[in-house]
Formats: structure tokens, sequence, C-alpha cells
């Protein structure tokens, strides 16, 4: 009798176990689709961005020209590295696209330019959290496939860890410098 008690206890315990890891895992795609979601309303907005700036940035079609090659490149991208990585890319020539702006008084002064700024500038705070959540989704998940006991259920069921969204570039790692004195 005793060891039929133990066995269901056991076989219990085993099945909560799974049942968190596959919720945990199902948990990390929701988060990466949310990432996805809001970069796709990204992506979404940059013609209309790149039309609106086009007439006034003359000099600048080269880093157009990038935001074009970048979301054409989104269409194709299949892993999270791959849209980190595009994500990272977009984010700095988006940022390049904003200072330059400043050199042009007519575009900051259109309203459609405007519209779309504050548009894009939601946006980003969106992706920002999303991406938060998602790497803390996934820091929990992953906690999981490593610790006693559920990581030898994660083992038996081959459950593979998932990568963190990080900054890839240099540029984003570095302090940023405030100068007041212009």
């Amino acid at each position: 009798m005793w060891l039929l008690i133990v066995l269901i206890v056991i076989v219990v315990i085993l099945i909560m176990l799974y049942n968190g890891l596959v919720t945990a895992r199902q948990k990390v795609r929701n988060a990466w689709s949310q990432i996805d979601v809001q970069l796709q309303r990204r992506f979404d907005l940059i013609p209309n961005f790149i039309e609106t700036v086009k007439g006034y940035m003359t000099h600048e079609k080269d880093t157009l020209t990038k935001v074009t090659e970048l979301r054409t490149s989104w269409a194709n991208a299949n892993t999270v590295e791959e849209k980190a990585n595009l994500n990272n890319q977009l984010s700095d020539t988006l940022k390049t696209i904003m200072a330059v702006s400043e050199n042009y008084p007519d575009l900051k002064a259109n309203q459609n330019f405007l519209d779309l700024q504050e548009e894009l500038r939601n946006t980003e705070n969106k992706i920002s959290f999303s991406r938060q959540f998602y790497n803390d989704t996934v820091t929990v998940y992953n906690t999981k496939l490593e610790v006693f006991p559920s990581n030898i259920i994660a083992n038996m069921f081959a459950f593979k860890p998932e990568t963190l969204f990080t900054a890839e570039s240099d540029e984003a790692r570095k302090n940023v410098k405030v100068n007041f004195n212009k």
C-alpha cells in the first residue's frame, strides 16, 4: 500500500514538473510574440516615416536606403538572434535619422513627421518593455531547466534553453554622453 502511495506521489510530482516546464516554455513563446508584434508595428510605420522624411532629407539617402533594406531583411529573419540583430541595426539607424532631422527645420515643423516620430517613440517604449518582459520570462524558463529536480525532466524531454534578447552592437553598450554647453 505504501509503495503505491509513494509511486503515485512521484508520478504526480513528475507531471507537475513537466507541466511547469511546458508552461514556462509557452510563456517564453508568448513573450517573444509580444516583441515580434511591436517590432512589426515599427516596421509597418517605417514606409510612412521614410516617405515623409524623403522630401526633406536630400543628402541622407544612404541612411534612408539602409532603413528600407533593414525592413526588407526583417521579413526574411526567422530566429530571435536574427531579429534582435536587425532590431539593433534599425534602432541605430532611426537614431541617426532623428539626429539628422535637427538640421531640417521645415521637417521638424511638419505635423506628419511629428506624429510619426511620436508614434515611433511610443513603439520604441513598447519594444523596450517587451524585451524586458521576454528576458525575464526566458530567465525563469532557463532557470527551471537548470535547477533540480526539474532539470531531470527537462533533459528527459529535451527542453532547450532560450536565447536572451541582447544589445549586439558596441554602440548600444556605450554610456550616453550629455553636453549642456552647446
